[in-house]
């Protein structure tokens, strides 16, 4: 099979129609990971297999735990001697309350150029993208130069256990060669000002560090004086956590992105200088200042509190939960301020943890990235950014591949994609979806 060269390659209406239709019917396969283990993806596996099978693949159904189903596929390259390249997607969702949405949030309504659901930006629109590009190279034989391992995993919504954990911990096999990854949450468009559309490409993502902390104290009546009050000493370190100002820490990625960023904007900036403030330069960046500002520091947002059973009665323990996040290079410092901030009394574990992650900038795979995206929205800049949150990358870091977040949209003025996520009224373009299904396609076959 010859390999397409023109930047339209092998995308048909028919890739730009199945892009939309595989979204919207993803999305009414209900995926919901409420996180305590009740989540049957399987059906959406299913759905995905059966399209990937059409192609003459023979993608693969593997479960950890029966119902938490992942595929897995592999298609051959051109190249030989190239190294693998992984796709990855998740296919579980987080909740959604009906009551609170314009639309049913299962129904993946297509109203007005518009697809809604829960899952059509996180990420049911790129499984279906990827499927429709893959689709199409089928029709027009055409082939990657470098082999593309698709994986459509389950659990990514909660520990990823019984997803890219699983697949990387038990079937490491079906990702030889794979050196490096893309996936979600980056090469969307940000508009960043007048004339500046923006396509942050994720090159790096904060590490998890899910925290339980825990104050044992004295149990006892609710009107006597108790100096041992498990709820006020865990409320004290509550609070100390939550006010904590974490301290400055640039990594190489969001080095990049302040640099090329203030450049956009005409701001010429020494991050080395003596006295430079990252604050100031952020607050001269406007709208674009929001893709950077969550990741140069690390973080600890208190999210969850549990103490005692009855109004009179102190309770004997108090649970808090923290939804930390450490910058690449910044885990000892996290776990050091942890200790000295929860102070004597308090003991504090990870409930879940993963690494953070960082990847080069100056990569061939980072430019053709940013290439593909800069062909198909002409005046745009790609620039790079550290995601605040985590991927499936993590997991699939421990077999070395280098991850990168690129999930290719357009987007019109005023489209608050990053709100979107695990938002309520999410949805997507389907402009958004013919755009992306362009650019994976064109830099799927040069990689």
């Amino acid at each position: 099979m010859a390999e397409a060269t023109t930047p339209s390659g092998s995308v048909d209406d028919r890739a730009l129609d199945e892009s939309v239709t595989f979204t919207s019917e993803l999305i009414r396969i209900d995926t919901t990971n409420n996180g305590d283990g009740t989540c049957r993806e399987r059906p959406a596996a299913e759905y995905v297999a059966r399209r990937l099978a059409d192609t003459g693949l023979e993608p693969l159904l593997l479960e950890r735990t029966p119902g938490r189903t992942n595929v897995v596929a592999r298609i051959p390259g051109t190249d030989p001697s190239a190294d693998a390249l992984l796709v990855h997607g998740h296919l579980d969702v987080v909740p959604a309350e009906p009551a609170d949405w314009s639309v049913h949030p299962f129904s993946g309504e297509v109203r007005d150029g518009v697809v809604w659901g829960r899952g059509a930006v996180d990420m049911k629109n790129m499984d279906a993208m990827v499927l429709a590009v893959v689709r199409a190279w089928a029709r027009a034989g055409v082939r990657p130069r470098r082999d593309i391992v698709v994986a459509y995993t389950a659990d990514e919504e909660a520990s990823a256990a019984d997803g890219s954990g699983f697949l990387a911990d038990r079937h490491p096999e079906l990702f030889e060669g794979c050196t490096e990854g893309i996936s979600e949450s980056g090469a969307f468009t940000f508009h960043a000002g007048p004339g500046m559309s923006l396509y942050p490409i994720a090159a790096g993502e904060r590490g998890t560090a899910w925290l339980r902390l825990t104050a044992e104290g004295k149990a006892g009546h609710g009107s006597k004086v108790n100096k041992a009050n498990a709820v006020s000493a865990l409320a004290a370190a509550v609070a100390r956590l939550g006010a904590y100002e974490w301290p400055v820490r640039l990594t190489p990625t969001v080095r990049a992105a302040l640099t090329e960023i203030a450049a956009l904007h005409h701001i010429q900036v020494d991050l080395d200088a003596p006295g430079f403030d990252v604050d100031e330069l952020l607050g001269k960046l406007g709208p674009a200042a929001d893709l950077v500002a969550p990741t140069v520091r690390n973080s600890s947002n208190p999210t969850m509190l549990e103490a005692g059973y009855k109004v009179n009665v102190i309770p004997g323990r108090a649970t808090a939960h923290i939804d930390g996040r450490m910058v690449p290079g910044g885990e000892e410092e996290f776990r050091e301020t942890l200790d000295r901030l929860t102070g004597p009394g308090i003991d504090w574990e990870f409930d879940h943890r993963e690494v953070p992650l960082q990847a080069p900038v100056d990569s061939p795979t980072y430019a053709k990235m940013r290439a593909a995206v800069e062909l198909f929205d002409p005046g745009s800049h790609a620039v790079p950014y550290c995601m605040s949150g985590g991927t499936d990358a993590k997991q699939f870091s421990r077999l070395g591949i280098t991850g990168y977040g690129f999930s290719p949209l357009k987007l019109p003025v005023g489209f608050d994609y990053q709100a979107l996520f695990h938002g309520v009224d999410e949805r997507v373009p389907v402009d958004a979806l013919h755009f992306g299904v362009r650019v994976l396609d064109h830099f799927l076959r040069t990689a």
